[in-house]
């Protein structure tokens, strides 16, 4: 008997031994974000901080790949005849709950997108060529456009799918997006699901036990939201965090440099831009203009354009790590005209003359609101901005402030301009024109992020357009000639391409992505 018990009891003691040891080689995976997202709600905002950790939860129909070419995920193949898509849906997969996926998810997720009340930026947007969803079988999905969608792949890829069983509820919507933060409701196909979320500390998502696809190389993720890029670097350094998003440009020479690290940089979609707000009345933050509103007048928004100098920000603010910009999407995008490619110089004096001739010789104010830490050196180019303008006679007022809280402000008109940043989700030059710059349609999920006001009939009819268009040379054609437009017409004010840049140690394996967004599912352990 007790030789039975001391075998009992050197056996149970193996087995914990044995499971401590399985716990002490676990590896889990520490990220520190630059920005924390606004919401976990997948449909909420569009914005790269949350669309990162919506495509680590989810999965959408479609999603595209470290190059922003369209990849098969829930939907295993599709046709397309005109109009009509036909999506065969990935038999056999479950959400994070063990429920089932099936046609009724993906009927309830495209209803949901435009109920979702106070976005900042609409999903819409992506669903904008869509007229009719519906469900053939339980594993066949009909999308009918309004004509012919050549970007309805990337577009897709957008929308990640939620459980219409776990996300039903009372509202419009179903789950609300106050109940999503916290989780409620939170349940997708996706590689991790969601743990927790402590505001300001960390986020917390755990390998999903029911995954269809690859098994990812981390038992958990801790995502660990900090804004000042020295004291992610000062993280890194310590070992606290595995990976690091945008290291500071003027640490990236010591960085390269340390052989327990790896940089990694690649080329993005995203560009640097700046909105000025074109509505008849004087917007807030604005003095000095007898009751007009200057920027309404073209000659005014190209003399703030002609103050930027775009090189010396490149140069100086980013250390390189960007590429000027005069246009949308950087040439040889899809629809980038070649006449864009070079950014003419800075002309000060005759930025002067251009003001002096719109009837404001002697300038005047505008605020220029920035968030703090969404985008590379951001504050910084705020600031470099504001100087340029000052020097042509427009004193500018610089309000930056965490990204939540700029996105809210932004939302509801509270600068003269702003300082923000677009993804080229598809790729070309469709996607930030249909954002951007077309008359803003929320029901028509157009101009989702236009909040400069600027309008333009003409531009609006050959975008759409060209959003019909199936024939790559007409539709590029159509689209070099809107880009071309808009620039002409000063409505938006480029100034430059981010690079995509992670530091992270020297045993973790990250390729990056066009469109800058941080996977875990893709980084792995060094073999």
């Amino acid at each position: 008997m007790k030789l039975i018990q001391k075998t009992i009891l050197l056996s149970a003691l193996a087995a914990g031994f044995f499971s401590l040891a399985g716990i002490a080689q676990a590896r889990d995976l520490t990220i520190a974000l630059r920005s924390e997202p606004s919401s976990m709600d997948p449909q909420f905002h569009s914005l790269t901080p949350n669309t990162q950790l919506s495509e680590t939860l989810f999965d959408p129909l479609v999603r595209t790949d470290a190059n922003a070419k369209p990849v098969a995920s829930l939907a295993e193949s599709w046709t397309v005849d005109g109009n009509v898509w036909i999506f065969k849906l990935r038999p056999n997969v479950k959400f994070a709950d063990g429920s089932p996926f099936t046609s009724a998810d993906v009927l309830f997720t495209y209803a949901r997108v435009p109920k979702v009340p106070n976005s900042p930026s609409s999903y819409s947007l992506y669903l904008s060529a869509v007229d009719k969803v519906e469900a053939l079988d339980d594993l066949t999905i009909k999308i009918t456009t309004k004509g012919p969608s050549p970007v309805l792949l990337p577009n897709l890829s957008m929308v990640p799918i939620m459980s219409h069983k776990a996300a039903a509820g009372a509202a419009p919507e179903g789950k609300t997006t106050v109940e999503l933060n916290r989780g409620d409701g939170l349940v997708g196909t996706g590689p991790y699901q969601f743990v927790s979320w402590k505001r300001g500390a960390e986020i917390v998502f755990k390998r999903n036990p029911h995954y269809w696809g690859d098994k990812p190389d981390w038992d958990r993720v801790i995502y660990r939201p900090i804004s000042n890029s020295a004291a992610r670097v000062a993280a890194l350094l310590a070992g606290d965090v595995d990976l690091i998003e945008d290291p500071p440009t003027d640490d990236l020479p010591k960085l390269k440099q340390d052989k327990n690290l790896h940089v990694q940089e690649t080329p993005s979609v995203r560009v640097i831009y700046i909105a000025l707000n074109q509505g008849k009345e004087v917007p807030p933050g604005m003095s000095g203009t007898s009751g007009k509103n200057p920027l309404a007048d073209k000659r005014v928004r190209e003399a703030l354009s002609l103050a930027i100098d775009r090189k010396a920000i490149v140069e100086r603010v980013m250390g390189g790590a960007a590429q000027t910009a005069a246009n949308l999407l950087a040439y040889p995008g899809f629809g980038t005209a070649k006449a864009l490619a070079e950014v003419p110089p800075a002309d000060a004096a005759k930025a002067k003359e251009l003001l002096a001739a719109a009837g404001y010789p002697d300038g005047f104010t505008v605020s220029l609101g920035s968030p703090a830490g969404r985008y590379t050196n951001d504050q910084r180019i705020a600031q470099v901005v504001a100087s340029m303008w000052a020097r042509i006679g427009v004193k500018t007022e610089v309000e930056t402030m965490a990204p939540p809280v700029f996105f809210k402000k932004r939302d509801s008109y509270a600068f003269s301009t702003y300082l923000a940043g677009w993804a080229a989700s598809s790729g070309e030059m469709l996607n930030p024109l249909m954002a951007l710059v077309v008359t803003k349609d929320p029901a028509l999920g157009l101009g989702t992020t236009n909040w400069s006001k600027y309008t333009n009939p003409e531009l609006d009819k050959l975008v759409l357009e060209a959003s019909r268009t199936l024939d790559d040379d007409k539709r590029s054609e159509m689209l070099q000639k809107a880009g071309t437009m808009v620039m002409a017409d000063y409505g938006i004010l480029p100034l430059q391409f981010e690079l995509s840049v992670w530091a992270m140690k020297k045993d973790i394996q990250y390729g990056g992505r066009t469109d800058q967004m941080t996977l875990a599912q893709y980084m792995t352990l060094a073999k």
